[in-house]
């Protein structure tokens, strides 16, 4: 686990994976589903685990990343794939360049981002593009100061003297490119990458013997919406196709999706669908003591569906940004457990 590439990304569990890896071992299971991705640190855990995993996310960048690295068992980008890839003498659109100038990266980067959008789409193989798309989100968020794309314009006051903001994208690439070859592997089973709302997963299709759940949080303020803050990601996944920019916004944005788990008045009915949807697996619930509905609310929920609920807790400080001013919170997260 150690060499799955760490993404700067909202609400990560990527320092939590020791803890539930010792938590997961403790429990009887062979098929398991992520079913809020996100980074697919947790997804990678489970396939590590050498169980069958079902990794989903209602956004489609992070579903590509699970694709790249759950689903796919063995599919890496060879040498010829990335001279392909980097070939900037092809014709392509210059959606990119246009539409982010002066918001986001330099003219060389966003022309970078315009090719090798076209040279991804000439790929055959959906694993290889799935890949080449994963190095290309670590790489624009490497490059971007404090790993969100909220702020815009003169970006030199972001600029620490860290290597990653200096040199170019297409470096940042072929780097990452050479890390996620690396962390490919073959468990030995048929796990799928799912693109969907959580409430629209097939459960005739996908019967996980155990349920993982982190959805976001409700928010003391407008602060945990993931599109905000990875639109960019979002929209390059797709090329920006069927996306909708707000061309109002200096960052130019997609708009938001909607997940009734961000509102006090629709969470506590969400939480309710989600785990009678998921009655009849193991649900492991992620979640934080600084998170709305409080944690007795939540196991009080929980056992309308389950005969045993089992609280486990840990000390945690989320890290956001890199930056002197970064986020720093300190919570209790919970991992709360039902079975029957």
């Amino acid at each position: 686990m150690e060499s799955y590439p760490l993404m700067r990304y909202m609400g990560s569990k990527y320092k939590l994976i020791p803890w539930f890896y010792e938590a997961f071992s403790e429990l009887e299971f062979d098929s398991a589903l992520d079913a809020f991705s996100g980074s697919g640190v947790v997804s990678y855990l489970f396939k590590s685990m050498d169980k069958q995993v079902y990794s989903n996310d209602f956004l489609n960048f992070p579903s590509t990343i699970s694709k790249a690295l759950i689903e796919n068992n063995q599919t890496t980008l060879e040498e010829e794939d990335i001279r392909a890839l980097t070939n900037m003498d092809v014709k392509s659109d210059d959606f990119i360049e246009k539409t982010f100038h002066k918001v986001f990266y330099s003219k060389d980067d966003l022309v970078f981002l315009d090719k090798i959008s076209h040279n991804i789409a000439q790929l055959t193989s959906p694993y290889k593009k799935a890949l080449a798309l994963t190095a290309l989100f670590r790489s624009c968020l490497k490059k971007q100061p404090r790993g969100v794309f909220t702020i815009s314009g003169n970006l030199e006051k972001y600029d620490d003297g860290r290597r990653d903001l200096k040199i170019s994208l297409q470096r940042h690439f072929l780097e990452q490119v050479a890390i996620y070859n690396e962390v490919v592997f073959d468990n030995q089973q048929e796990n799928q990458s799912l693109h969907s709302s959580i409430f629209e997963i097939d459960t005739q299709s996908c019967k996980p013997d155990l349920v993982y759940l982190d959805p976001p949080y409700v928010p003391a303020s407008d602060d945990n919406c993931y599109v905000k803050r990875y639109h960019f990601l979002e929209g390059l996944s797709k090329y920006w196709h069927g996306e909708q920019i707000m061309e109002d916004t200096k960052v130019k944005k997609i708009q938001k999706k909607y997940t009734p788990f961000s509102y006090k008045k629709t969470a506590i009915e969400a939480f309710e669908n989600m785990f009678d949807k998921f009655s009849d697996s193991i649900i492991a619930l992620s979640y934080s003591s600084n998170a709305f509905p409080d944690l007795d609310t939540l196991v009080s929920l929980m056992k309308n569906q389950k005969a045993t609920v089992e609280v486990k807790t840990k000390s945690h400080r989320y890290n956001f940004g890199n930056h002197s001013k970064a986020m720093r919170a300190n919570v209790v997260e919970y991992l709360i457990i039902g079975k029957d």
